[in-house]
């Protein structure tokens, strides 16, 4: 997907009171957990509810765009999903594909920058192509980025970027004195975007699930029973006005951030 930095982010409309700015989260990444449940309880097989979540996927970030949020992350396949049965794979990856093929259009008529992170290649060269054509017809658009985690593990991650400094060592390009938690964050597959400041998980459970582990230090987080299919605008209002109610202090008091 090539390391170049992102272009510079449009706010749009967003207002230039500071105060009311800051309220927005400026990058959100999701965990869209609950479309085969939601299938289920239906009554329908369970590819329908990834079908279902597609749709939701796609309402999701045009309410982002409108908001004002510069950034937004979806966990759409994790590295542990491919234990899941083969004919669920398969149609993930025929999904995949219908929606790379579908999306470029739409994406680039609202200025929206896809970015692909994790490692894409098991999925076949159809995919692979399609995604780095995504990558360059859209990486000049400055409205929002979409990235979406595909064969994403935090854990992988995390491991990749030592192997990276491992080498660069081996290299003589840096030394071990030179690294930190700088430069550990330029090895990661999200070196290219701020960590996120609200993290929203659907369908119930607590738990990140290997997603963004690094990058998620000092996140909001919101959890909701909500399954995917059904988060609609009036659950995403529900996240954000969590988010708007804390007080981010990053290890200060809170007399500190207020003053």
């Amino acid at each position: 997907m090539g390391t170049k930095a992102p272009p510079p982010i449009n706010r749009g409309e967003l207002s230039t009171d500071p105060t009311k700015d800051r309220l927005v989260p400026r990058h959100v990444a999701v965990v869209m957990d609950g479309n085969g449940r939601w299938a289920q309880a239906r009554g329908k097989a369970r590819i329908q509810g990834h079908r279902r979540g597609v749709e939701t996927a796609r309402q999701l970030t045009s309410l982002c765009g409108r908001a004002g949020i510069e950034y937004l992350t979806l966990f759409a396949f994790s590295s542990e999903n491919w234990k899941r049965p083969p004919e669920e794979v398969g149609f993930l990856t025929r999904l995949l594909i219908t929606s790379l093929e579908n999306e470029i259009s739409r994406l680039q008529e609202n200025q929206i920058r896809l970015n692909v992170i994790g490692d894409f290649r098991p999925f076949g060269q159809k995919v692979e192509e399609l995604i780095v054509r995504a990558h360059e017809q859209t990486f000049s658009n400055t409205a929002m980025t979409l990235t979406i985690a595909l064969n994403y593990g935090g854990r992988w991650d995390l491991t990749e970027a030592v192997r990276k400094l491992v080498r660069a060592c081996e290299e003589r390009d840096i030394t071990a004195d030179d690294i930190d938690e700088a430069t550990l964050s330029q090895a990661l597959s999200t070196r290219n975007l701020p960590d996120p400041d609200l993290f929203i998980r659907t369908g119930g459970e607590i738990r990140l699930s290997n997603f963004l582990l690094w990058q998620l230090a000092y996140t909001e987080l919101f959890f909701t029973d909500c399954l995917w299919p059904d988060f609609d605008e009036e659950q995403f209002e529900h996240a954000l006005d969590a988010y708007r109610s804390r007080q981010r202090r990053f290890g200060q008091t809170g007399d500190q951030v207020t003053a």
